[in-house]
């Protein structure tokens, strides 16, 4: 559980599509001059990578690699590796969902289908979208929930950039910016600055934030230490001891000056 929190954090914050491998730009410069287009294209992208990402995963890893066949034709796969064929089957699958997120949106959402426009299916080629893939298999997750876990993380990422550069520039409208920097200009010196605020969270590993134990160890006392007590405890003691004899003395020799 603690891997998959890492990941779903790295994915959004550390290894961000936009801000970290500037992956999807073309859409995310064309589409976010407002913030409700910017989200709803965000959607889209988070549904797309949350599919194709572990359906990816299983084609590679039962399918693509040397031997991922063996399950399927015994000990005699153990030679096979249609790994070239990766990039053509992750464009496949990638290019289906598209469609299949076009279809619904254009359905359920026929205003948004058309501030969209051919961005929507131009989501099919987004660099984004096959990044991700290529960086599952790369990074060889363990399991099919690691690897959705990073598709759902770097869709979100996504959609938390190009909605942060919509609201961005949708301020920057009654900003008074010099002519030469108007429009794309000052979109990419906003993005600079917004990766590398997003640079502050390199580092972070959430594996390691665990609970340290507290140590309940005591303190031993070195010999040197405990000698030392022993004595002043006895000196303390003959000074207890003594007290009372010095105090007769003193009042014999007070009688003896009356006299």
């Amino acid at each position: 559980m603690e891997n998959l929190l890492n990941i779903f954090v790295r994915s959004i914050f550390i290894d961000n599509m936009i801000f970290a491998y500037f992956l999807g730009m073309c859409s995310y410069l064309a589409v976010s001059k407002t913030v409700k287009t910017s989200f709803g294209l965000g959607i889209a992208v988070i549904f797309v990578l949350f599919i194709t990402v572990p359906v990816n995963y299983l084609l590679d890893n039962y399918v693509l690699k040397p031997g991922a066949l063996q399950w399927l034709l015994g000990e005699e796969a153990a030679t096979i590796d249609l790994s070239f064929l990766s990039f053509i089957l992750f464009i496949a699958i990638i290019a289906a969902m598209v469609q299949l997120v076009e279809m619904i949106v254009e359905k359920f959402a026929p205003a948004l289908y058309n501030q969209l426009g051919i961005f929507l299916p131009l989501i099919a080629v987004n660099c984004a979208i096959m990044g991700a893939s290529l960086f599952m298999q790369q990074r060889n997750y363990a399991n099919v929930a690691e690897a959705t876990t990073f598709g759902l993380g770097s869709g979100i990422g996504w959609l938390l950039a190009i909605v942060c550069i919509a609201a961005i520039r949708e301020k920057l409208k009654y900003s008074n910016i010099p002519a030469p920097l108007r429009g794309i200009g000052i979109t990419f010196i906003v993005t600079g600055l917004m990766a590398i605020s997003f640079m502050s969270f390199l580092g972070i590993d959430l594996n390691k934030l665990k609970a340290q134990p507290v140590s309940t160890e005591t303190v031993q006392a070195s010999p040197a230490m405990q000698t030392h007590t022993a004595t002043d405890d006895a000196t303390t003691e003959e000074g207890i001891q003594q007290a009372p004899g010095q105090t007769g003395q003193a009042e014999n020799k007070t009688n003896a000056d009356a006299e």
